[in-house]
């Protein structure tokens, strides 16, 4: 396994040791004592899996304290472009993203942590999506930022025209509104 560091503290990029034959592969999607390096946790409380037609984007999307998750988060299907945006007032990256694609080939895992708005674009139909979090759902500590804020200067690699977004997704504050909960 070998793992990715950002600029931004705190996200990370697992590259998972996949072992291939003839049968197909196997390799360790989670692991705790080696996740728990680089401070990821033991214990999830939740698991999601969501399946998506090409150009859907869910996000950009976070639960506050003391609701607030960590997601770790893969593809088994298909690929993303996967964006974790530093929502961490105190944090000398406040605003800024970072960009992953995550592939059914590539097999990497990313560590969103708390503190972080979410969001993922897929690039292919039929692409499905799992994600591990550290907390449950909750409706009333949810909360999001416009995936299309030209503040956050995200590449989405498409015309946000193009992008297929829920209707609660495409009303979420702008950046310059959004109030963080996020020390």
């Amino acid at each position: 396994m070998q793992i990715q560091t950002f600029s931004i503290e705190g996200p990370v990029l697992i590259l998972p040791q996949v072992h291939g034959d003839e049968r197909g592969f196997f390799m360790e999607s989670f692991k705790a004592s080696q996740y728990k390096k680089y401070g990821i946790p033991e214990l999830f409380q939740q698991d999601n899996h969501s399946k998506s037609t090409k150009n859907v984007l869910r996000g950009l999307h976070f639960q506050a304290p003391p609701m607030d998750q960590g997601k770790l988060v893969r593809v088994v299907q298909g690929s993303v472009l996967d964006v974790a945006v530093d929502i961490r007032k105190s944090s000398t990256t406040y605003g800024q993203h970072i960009a992953v694609n995550l592939t059914t080939k590539n097999h990497e895992i990313f560590w969103v942590p708390p503190g972080f708005a979410h969001g993922f674009l897929t690039l292919e139909d039929d692409t499905e999506f799992l994600y591990k979090v550290t907390n449950e759902y909750s409706r009333e500590h949810e909360g999001g930022i416009l995936f299309d804020d030209l503040n956050l200067k995200i590449d989405w690699g498409i015309d946000s025209k193009e992008c297929i977004v829920s209707e609660k997704d495409r009303i979420l504050a702008s950046f310059s509104e959004f109030k963080s909960p996020f020390e």
